[in-house]
């Protein structure tokens, strides 16, 4: 079986922000598979997703204070006419990536006791965005 569909997740502020229940709930076929794959895939090139921890809230404080870091506004970027949160938010996005991918086994997510989908917003005011959501297996 395949399955494709699009969701539109809710403006977000900056900073990482565990999306996991957004994505199951736009692709309850997930269910109806013994063994597959999902793969998740963000349309954007100023915001990222990653798999991390999804029990203690510090770790969110603690992406955004590592990638600002990383990852500094004031450096001399030359890109600049969409402002200066908007060159760094595609190094960041560029860094973390554009897609996971989770294996599906006995209709739920394979994740880790404390693993979860973040999106990873690097813009002060990125707005909605668009997520790809392909599933495949039996």
């Amino acid at each position: 079986m395949w399955h494709q569909s699009t969701l539109t997740l809710p403006a977000f502020p900056r900073g990482f922000h565990l999306v996991t229940r957004h994505v199951l709930d736009a692709i309850p076929q997930v269910r109806e598979l013994k063994a597959g794959l999902l793969h998740v895939f963000i349309q954007h090139t100023s915001a990222s997703l990653t798999i991390n921890e999804n029990a203690d809230p510090d770790v969110r404080t603690d992406f955004e204070t590592a990638m600002n870091h990383a990852v500094p506004e004031d450096l001399d970027y030359v890109h600049t006419i969409e402002g200066p949160d908007d060159m760094p938010a595609h190094v960041k996005a560029s860094m973390l990536g554009s897609s996971v991918s989770i294996p599906i086994r006995n209709g739920e997510p394979a994740l880790g006791t404390w693993q979860g989908i973040y999106l990873c917003e690097h813009r002060n005011h990125g707005g909605r965005r668009s997520l790809v959501l392909t599933l495949c297996g039996e």
